[in-house]
Parts: C-alpha cells; sequence; structure tokens
C-alpha cells in the first residue's frame, strides 16, 4: 500500500485529540501492512476529509477488505458500525472494540447503535456506514438501507462519500480468501451537507432525495457508473482508462 504523507506529518497529532486506544495505533501500521500484501491501493481525494470535527463516511461495501483499507490508510482514526455477529467470536469479540468498532443488528432497528454513533460523533470521532448494510454479491451497489438514511440527515454533520472500487476482484463475497495481485481504488468525494433533520417527518421526506444523491455519487466515485456506460457502448471494462489520483498516492 502507498505511503499516506498527510497521515506521516499530522495523523499522531490529530489521533491524540480523538481518544484513540493504544490497540488501535499498534494495530493501524499491522493492518497497513496486511492489506499491502494482498492488493496495491491508490486513494484520491483525501484532502476531502476533514482534518478536526465529526463526519461520517458512507462507502459502497465490495468486500472484507474495505474497512481494513480505511482504517489502515486514513489520516484520522475511523470508527466503524460493524454487524453484530463479528462480536459473538473469540477474538474478534476482544479486538474489534479496541480499534473503534462498535456493534449494529442488520436488517432491524438498532436503536442502541444509533445512540452509540450520534455519542461518537459528538466526541468530533470519524464514523463509518455501509448504507448498503452488507457486501455486495457481484460487485455493484446494492439498494441502501433507509434507517442509515435517517441517521445519515439525523446526525447533522458532514457526510463523506466513498467510493471503492477493486475489492471485489480481490476478496469477493463468496470466496474463502483473499486473491492477490488486484489494484483497489479508493475515492474520496467532497463533504456533503444535509443539514440536521430532527424532525421524524422533515427526515422521512428528505430520504428519497438524500438517497439519490448518494446512491448517484457513489456510483460516480467506485467507477460503476463509467464501466455501466462502457457496456452500454460496447466496450470492455477492461478498456476504460481509471484517472490516477490527482494528488500523490497515499
Amino acid at each position: 500500500m502507498n505511503s499516506n504523507p498527510r497521515s506521516e506529518l499530522d495523523e499522531s497529532a490529530l489521533t491524540r485529540h480523538e481518544g484513540v486506544t493504544i490497540w488501535y495505533r499498534l494495530a493501524k501500521p499491522l493492518i497497513r501492512w496486511w492489506v499491502a500484501s494482498i492488493v496495491r491501493a491508490r486513494f484520491e481525494g483525501l484532502d476531502n476529509l476533514p482534518s478536526t470535527g465529526p463526519c461520517i463516511l458512507v462507502p459502497n461495501h465490495q468486500s472484507l477488505l474495505d474497512p481494513l483499507l480505511l482504517q489502515g490508510s486514513l489520516p484520522r482514526a475511523v470508527d466503524s458500525m460493524t454487524k453484530s455477529t463479528q462480536f459473538t467470536r473469540g477474538f474478534f469479540r476482544w479486538a474489534l472494540p479496541r480499534v473503534h468498532a462498535f456493534p449494529v443488528r442488520r436488517y432491524r432497528v438498532d436503536p442502541q447503535s444509533v445512540r452509540v454513533l450520534l455519542r461518537r460523533l459528538d466526541e468530533g470521532r470519524v464514523v463509518c456506514v455501509y448504507p448498503e448494510g452488507e457486501r455486495s454479491w457481484d460487485g455493484r451497489i446494492q439498494p441502501f438501507r433507509r434507517g442509515t438514511i435517517r441517521v445519515l440527515l439525523r446526525a447533522g454533520v458532514p457526510v463523506i462519500p466513498v467510493g471503492i472500487d477493486g475489492t471485489f476482484d480481490a476478496w469477493p463475497r463468496w470466496a474463502s480468501g483473499p486473491r492477490r495481485g488486484f489494484t483497489a481504488r479508493v475515492r474520496l468525494g467532497r463533504p456533503i451537507l444535509l443539514g440536521e433533520h430532527r424532525d421524524r417527518k422533515e427526515r422521512a421526506a428528505a430520504i428519497p432525495a438524500t438517497e439519490a444523491l448518494l446512491r448517484a455519487t457513489l456510483l460516480d466515485l467506485s467507477g460503476e457508473s463509467a464501466r455501466h456506460e462502457g457496456r452500454a457502448s460496447g466496450i470492455d471494462d477492461h478498456e476504460i482508462e481509471v484517472p490516477e489520483s490527482s494528488t500523490e498516492d497515499r
């Protein structure tokens, strides 16, 4: 995985103000090293991540590698909303809370996880939420969970869309382990300010437009829109030139 100049310059200063556990600091370079042994990672738009203050990362979800890419490479610590079943396994039950993960029950309303998320935002943290709620089965972006959109509207903090591409090839959902030799691209979009919708009726009314905006943004950032247009034009995926980072790879 490529080095991250911004991370090297100010990561320690940032993490001191975000209550980062010693376990997170120890795990981060190990995660970065392990992911680098599997995929070549390319990042764009890291300057779109606010250097301070709360925000929510909203990535598409292709693979188990996705949270590791983000936690291992972003200059700020990332608290991840993680499916609750992961916390039932021996090592992960111990390790996940120490790297800032917190559980959420899938396929149902989980008020406790929402309270935890909002509390961590109140503490000025970066929280990662996957709007699809699970990994993709075919690499394409799945329908979003409306409960996630409601949380984004309620939180009232900047939303950072994150397009991920290539991790599905490296470790698809149905594979028992990762495959090496692929390139993963992670693109952070500009912050989206949705405003704060305290009233439930306001949130319900804003859901369709918010969902459409986020979906269109992630389709663009992940490259899925370009691939779809290429197929419609009779162009193979490998003929589509994906632009390199406009900033130095990190």
